[in-house]
């Protein structure tokens, strides 16, 4: 079940870059063969959170950049976005990151963030680490009826 494909892209955090992270996620989650409907979800989904770092996480750098990174599963598409380029520490983010609360004020996460109310409602599940700037973890499964539950496996542990 570890078996995954991680696909990771850093753009500069300019608007007109949007597009091409709209056009992976695209071609990604239609490889996995998600409908119609969800991988316009997820294009909504992953403009929101990329633009979001754009309009916000660079008031001083010039030359910001947004990593992107895809974790590519047999059952769901895991996104996340960072403010910040570099590379993801995959085992980092993971242990430091924690369900995004909508009772959280949306204004410590960062101001103008209320595309993360839409992400929300778009995704399957939500996470934020703002540890190091703000990373959010998106979630997305390829059926709905595998959320939270995994009794449509063909064998069960008992």
């Amino acid at each position: 079940m570890s078996n995954f494909d991680f696909v990771e892209m850093r753009v500069p955090a300019k608007a007109e870059y949007v597009g091409v992270v709209r056009l992976s996620i695209s071609g990604i989650a239609n490889r996995l063969g998600f409908s119609y409907e969800a991988i316009e979800d997820l294009k909504v989904a992953i403009s929101e959170a990329v633009t979001n770092a754009v309009d916000h996480a660079y008031f001083e750098e010039d030359d910001g950049e947004v990593t992107v990174g895809f974790g590519v599963y047999g059952d769901r598409l895991e996104v996340m976005v960072a403010d910040h380029g570099g590379s993801f520490d995959l085992n980092k983010i993971k242990g430091g990151i924690g369900p995004y609360e909508g009772s959280e004020s949306v204004e410590e996460l960062r101001e103008g963030g209320f595309g993360l109310f839409l992400i929300e409602a778009l995704m399957d599940k939500v996470e934020i680490n703002n540890d190091y700037g703000v990373i959010v973890l998106m979630t997305k499964y390829l059926h709905e009826a595998e959320v939270g539950l995994d009794d449509d496996q063909i064998s069960t542990p008992q």
